[in-house]
């Protein structure tokens, strides 16, 4: 049985929304399709943009969601 536990995620609750829906994938799909998932579900407004870290917080939401992802999986 293949389970993911948030254990900490976005304030908006996307976190949650999204991983369900990768649990039926491989692991490297999953990093990437997580991050998708939680940028489509994220309720930050797309059109902003951070100087800090050069993207949208869309953008970086699904990158430190992918991330999370590939360190929980020790890739």
């Amino acid at each position: 049985m293949v389970e993911i536990h948030v254990l900490r995620g976005a304030p908006c609750g996307a976190t949650w929304e999204a991983a369900p829906k990768v649990l039926h994938l491989g692991p490297e799909e999953a990093v990437t399709r997580l991050g998708l998932e939680v940028q489509l579900l994220c309720k930050a407004n797309p059109a902003s943009w951070d100087p800090i870290h050069g993207s949208s917080p869309v953008h970086f939401a699904g990158h430190v969601h992918s991330r999370a992802l590939k360190k929980a999986l020790g890739r």
